[in-house]
């Protein structure tokens, strides 16, 4: 199903910046298209930004992709990983290098890497491994309309500080009774600019409905398997970062992703406790 924007939100977000996508990630996007794509020149790319090359290889080194040697340059990572996983791992660090700005978000990025980490482990746990890279970068994206909001709207700082203590769900009530918009419809936009795989762009837009939305239409089966990845990997953060609200967003959609997975409360309690050991290293 389509993003549904009201005509007052579309005349709002047309005075909205959404970030163009930086110059490595075009540059790998269109090797990436080539009939035969020269691995060297996307390794060159990537390398070429420093920023992006570091936490590519920060990423493939971390727990949640479970290297037994670790690469030590992009050209090894492309050549291990190959362009259709390196590619979704260069998209989502090059967003957060250009997102990256206030001194406020470090919090913010610091939640999305540790959930983004999770995604990986909680998709390999569930027997859904062929999704991991996609849902390490919808971890990373799941919330990027936050600080394009943030660097758009006065006061939009006092949101964030609540989002320890708040669900979403009712924050975002909060942006659309302020701001006439929300940080999902906006995060949407961005990863249609951003060109990620639609299936994502409609996983952010419906990021906190709750567990009805297992029983509709608005998402593929591809699109509820992503979606309770990262509601797994979030309940896993959230328990050590901000039990409450977190335990608020879980309990509303509980029920559909216990369902959507044929969990049971003993294997989601194993699932958590095997991310946050690894997310959070604990001994």
């Amino acid at each position: 199903m389509a993003i549904v924007i009201t005509a007052k939100e579309k005349q709002l977000l047309q005075s909205v910046t959404i970030p163009p996508r930086p110059q490595t990630l075009l540059t790998v996007s269109a090797e990436a298209k080539n009939a035969e794509p020269d691995v060297s020149v996307v390794a060159e790319a990537i390398a070429a930004d420093l920023g992006i090359s570091a936490a590519v290889l920060q990423v493939v080194n971390s727990a949640a992709y479970r290297r037994a040697n670790e690469i030590e340059s992009i050209q090894q990572a492309v050549m291990t990983l190959g362009l259709k996983r390196i590619f979704p791992l260069v998209r989502a660090v090059a967003l957060k290098s250009t997102l990256a700005g206030a001194k406020s978000l470090d919090d913010f990025w610091d939640y999305n890497e540790r959930v983004a980490g999770a995604c990986v482990i909680v998709a390999e746990a569930l027997g859904k491994a062929a999704l991991k890279d996609h849902a390490y970068m919808l971890g990373l994206f799941q919330s990027s309309g936050v600080p394009v909001m943030l660097a758009e709207f006065d006061g939009y700082a006092d949101i964030i500080a609540d989002a320890n203590e708040q669900p979403w769900f009712d924050l975002i009530e909060r942006e659309r009774e302020q701001y006439d918009t929300a940080n999902t419809t906006v995060g949407a936009l961005l990863a249609q600019q951003w060109k990620l795989p639609k299936v994502l762009v409609q996983v952010i837009y419906y990021l906190f409905e709750d567990s009805s939305i297992y029983y509709s239409n608005e998402l593929s089966r591809l699109g509820l398997d992503l979606l309770s990845i990262v509601k797994v990997a979030r309940y896993a953060v959230d328990m050590k970062l901000r039990p409450d609200a977190g335990e608020q967003e879980w309990t509303a959609v509980q029920e559909g992703v216990m369902e959507h997975f044929q969990l049971d409360e003993f294997q989601l309690e194993e699932l958590t406790d095997t991310v946050a050991e690894e997310v959070f290293d604990l001994a």
